[in-house]
């Protein structure tokens, strides 16, 4: 059915709710809302004169839309926000989806909660916190909860597993509460992850309290140890609250400040959360599609985007800009709430003192993001010289470089890793063990290593034809740009070799050093590259040789530690997986281990005066034969 534009526009009503503009493709490209929707679309078909860039490109894209009425604006306020994040369409303020962010999750709905990170939330009766910027917030949340309130971190389900085998080491070195023991009651065991939530919502002053009373109740019935792992935790929360930024001691006011840092066409949402006065946690958000568009809009884009599944809502919003719908976003957010939440912009006295400091920090993120611009342009450049120099087609944006590792060719290894637009990307980088070649070898390990390497490139392209693997989970996908080895000339003619063999043509030379072992310069087949040594190139090109050796050089001698760590621990009377572990976690690594006296070896957590005797003598008689 064709699509009218004129007579749809004649038949649209005088109610609120939402529409959605799509282009030819049926792509949505626009969601938005109206208090009425009648006058609300039919201004962007109106004289294009009042419309902005951004507004005028959009609407030479529409090739139809349609609507939703809603009873009310809230309503349409709501399935705006949701509308949005499912269709996440190219014109809207596009907040970075909250899925890609960490939460921590405290199953207290359950008999026995337990503390998890997630990047779901679900309406399953458990408490989330978050979204944390990124997985080291998180993991630095999770060790001050570990440190603090002792948690099990174990597999074991309870009640089912209480008293069925023995605690495990974090018992022993006081890592943990042990409720697999059967001394500590359902009741007890809740009660931890209560004081988990309250420490998490930054209720420190209450749950202080709490614990203090406690303390001195544990002092009175003469349970001193009790006492004293109750005042270690008192006093690893109070060293917590004193670095929190006081903002009000008098009324703790709980509030989230939002301020602004804009770009050319991205916006930097800055947020601190403030709970009973204190600032006790921070989040940056990056916005797409913010050209043209003034820092109010921006701003009350985001507040919607950003509270729509949010759980925790304060009952005070500071907001650097006055933003349009201002009320009825704080009666949306009173509706989720259960309580009033107030929306408004500081003008003086220390609310706007604090506004200062948060506006600092976005506009510092957007400052930041603009310097990783320029030098991520600066790493295209070099990576496009690089290209030239060696006569490649364009800039090599995925590099691959090899190094094999053994001693006295014994044990040998390789390691690839790979850069990524000038980057080492770790996760990528791949080792070998050299499986078919005796000897010091380096160019058939060198062989064996790329053919291993590209026979699974090759497997993963059928499995992704035949549909039972998808290229998002591929481990050696995609094909090198360009392949280094650290080698000379007979190193590159060894990996063309096996490059013909299986038909790929990607080009290979060889990072050849001087001889103080540094860096020299690249070779092909066709002889050596001209380089600078003052150069950007070849300053990357010295990082990438020193980082494939590291890698290789660290591989070879974590394997050859852990072969040395079997054939003597393992062998040793009495020393099991845990003990084993404690030991090495202890001292480090077996020499040290030779070296300890009884008494040192008996201090180990989960070892005795009987296990440090049979670990002395077993190194002591060994070595008197």
């Amino acid at each position: 059915m064709t699509f009218d534009l004129k007579e749809e526009l004649k038949n649209l009503p005088d109610s609120p709710g939402v529409y959605l503009m799509h282009d030819a493709e049926d792509t949505v490209i626009y969601v938005g809302k109206a208090k009425i929707l009648k006058n609300r679309v039919r201004q962007y078909f109106q004289n294009s004169a009042n419309h902005t860039p951004k507004v005028r490109a959009m609407v030479s894209h529409i090739a139809y839309f349609e609507y939703i009425v809603t009873d009310s604006e809230i309503e349409a306020l709501v399935l705006e926000c949701n509308l949005i994040k499912k269709y996440r369409p190219k014109y809207n303020i596009l907040l970075k989806d909250d899925k890609n962010y960490p939460y921590l999750k405290v199953s207290i709905q359950d008999a026995y909660p337990k503390v998890t990170r997630t990047r779901v939330l679900k309406n399953d009766g458990a408490k989330y916190y978050g979204p944390y910027q990124g997985s080291a917030t998180v993991h630095h949340m999770i060790e001050m909860i570990q440190k603090i309130f002792r948690p099990p971190t174990c597999h074991r389900r309870f009640p089912e597993d209480i008293g069925k085998g023995r605690p495990c080491l974090n018992y022993h070195i006081k890592n943990c509460f042990a409720p697999c023991t059967g001394q500590v009651s359902r009741e007890e065991y809740r009660q931890v992850f209560f004081e988990i939530c309250s420490f998490l919502e930054g209720n420190h002053e209450k749950l202080l309290k709490a614990l203090e009373q406690e303390m001195q109740q544990a002092s009175k019935n003469l349970e001193f140890e009790r006492a004293a792992g109750l005042r270690d935790k008192i006093k690893s929360i109070q060293a917590l609250s004193q670095k929190q930024k006081v903002i009000n001691a008098k009324n703790q006011n709980d509030m989230d400040v939002i301020a602004l840092g804009v770009l050319e066409n991205k916006g930097f949402a800055e947020v601190f959360f403030v709970r009973r006065g204190k600032v006790i946690g921070r989040e940056n958000y990056r916005l797409n599609q913010t050209k043209d568009m003034n820092p109010a809009e921006i701003l009350g884009d985001f507040v919607k985007q950003f509270y729509a599944e949010r759980e925790d809502i304060p009952p005070e919003i500071l907001l650097e800009h006055p933003v349009e719908d201002a009320d009825m976003v704080s009666q949306w957010l009173s509706g989720r709430k259960g309580k009033k939440v107030t929306i408004s912009t500081p003008q003086k006295g220390e609310k706007k003192k604090l506004m200062e400091m948060v506006k600092k920090n976005a506009q510092l993120a957007a400052d930041n993001y603009e310097i990783q611009i320029l030098k991520e342009s600066e790493k295209h450049s070099v990576l496009s010289e690089l290209g030239l120099r060696l006569g490649l087609s364009s800039a090599p944006e995925r590099i691959e470089a090899y190094d094999i590792s053994n001693i006295s060719g014994a044990d040998s290894v390789a390691s690839m890793v790979v850069f990524e637009k000038g980057k080492p990307a770790n996760k990528k980088y791949r080792k070998f063990k050299i499986r078919t070649i005796e000897g010091s070898n380096d160019y058939g390990s060198m062989q064996e290593t790329l053919y291993r390497r590209f026979r699974h490139a090759l497997e993963e392209e059928e499995a992704i034809d035949a549909g039972t693997l998808s290229r998002e989970d591929a481990k050696f996908l995609p094909y090198p740009n360009l392949i280094l080895m650290d080698g000379g000339k007979t190193h590159v003619a060894a990996a063309m070799e096996i490059l013909e063999q299986m038909d790929l043509e990607i080009p290979v030379f060889g990072m050849f050093k001087d001889d103080r072992h540094k860096t020299k310069g690249l070779v092909g087949m066709d002889g050596e590259v001209e380089l600078s040594p003052t150069g950007s190139v070849f300053h990357l090109l010295t990082r990438i040789q020193d980082e494939v050796h590291r890698v290789a050089i660290s591989y070879h001698r974590s394997l050859h530690e852990k072969k040395g760590m079997q054939s003597e621990l393992d062998e040793i009377p009495g020393i099991g997986a845990v003990r084993k572990k404690a030991l090495l976690d202890a001292f480090s690594t077996v020499s040290a281990i030779k070296k300890a006296s009884v008494a040192e070896l008996s201090d180990v957590p989960g070892m005795n005066r009987t296990a440090a005797e049979t670990v002395w003598s077993y190194f002591h008689k060994k070595g008197e034969k």
